[in-house]
């Protein structure tokens, strides 16, 4: 009789960080749930891409600024689970979904704000609390924070203070769900090579060679590098890493 596959949940899955980590944890051996916004196209993509490493994924839509989805949501995973694993729970949840915002303090709206609260506090507080019936008993959840909360920069003040929350966040959560031994941890990356923010980091080559001049390793991240440190907080055997705010940024700002 096979053993059942460790899923892994993950918000944002489509494109970016997240659809590293899902490649990465698919390598690992480990089955995909993930969420997209609106790129149907890139999640199917994404789709293909796991089901050519042997696993299985499945591509949900969800917008998470919706949080009054959220039930309705959790009830699809729940008859996910049911019809493609024969499962009753998952294993893994990550939260990463979530848009950025590069504006000064005097130039930042309340409607950015409040774009900032309902991504990267609400969804994750929220959809969490939604899915949690569904995690299994010694299950993961990991939180995605940003260098930004240890390294200031202007202009991303509404993003890093959310984030600042998030970290927050994981020590209760860790806390709370202990009793379960469900383990819960931040992962704060560094400046990373995508489309995030505009792609500013990918395509501006002044900016792009600035952070590599104030990092230890002498360049800025790619989504590997997110990816993999993703799935080694993931392997069986780092079980014991809990509640801790996990940088990797290749020693950014030291």
């Amino acid at each position: 009789m096979s053993q059942q596959p460790k899923i892994a949940l993950i918000t944002g899955g489509s494109r970016g960080l997240g659809k590293n980590m899902a490649l990465k944890l698919a390598a690992k051996g480990r089955d995909v749930i993930f969420t997209y916004h609106s790129k149907q196209n890139a999640a199917q993509t994404t789709v293909e891409e796991i089901n050519a490493l042997g696993r299985k994924a499945v591509a949900l839509q969800l917008d998470i600024r919706q949080s009054n989805r959220f039930a309705e949501f959790a009830q699809t995973v729940r008859e996910i689970l049911q019809h493609q694993w024969n499962a009753t729970g998952f294993d893994y949840l990550i939260n990463n979904a979530g848009s950025g915002i590069v504006k000064t303090f005097e130039q930042t709206t309340e409607e950015d704000f409040n774009r900032m609260v309902d991504e990267h506090i609400k969804a994750p507080y929220f959809l969490t609390q939604a899915l949690l019936p569904l995690l299994k008993d010694e299950g993961r959840v990991l939180n995605i924070s940003s260098g930004l909360t240890r390294m200031v920069f202007p202009g991303y003040s509404a993003y890093a203070i959310m984030k600042t929350a998030v970290e927050a966040f994981t020590l209760y959560l860790a806390k709370e769900l202990g009793p379960r031994r469900i383990r819960v941890n931040t992962l704060a990356p560094g400046a990373i090579e995508t489309d995030f923010g505009g792609g500013a980091v990918r395509d501006n080559q002044d900016l792009n060679q600035r952070i590599a001049a104030i990092t230890a390793l002498g360049r800025v991240g790619v989504p590997d590098d997110i990816g993999g440190a993703v799935a080694a907080i993931f392997a069986d055997d780092a079980g014991w890493i809990n509640a801790q705010r996990i940088e990797v940024s290749g020693g950014q700002g030291l």
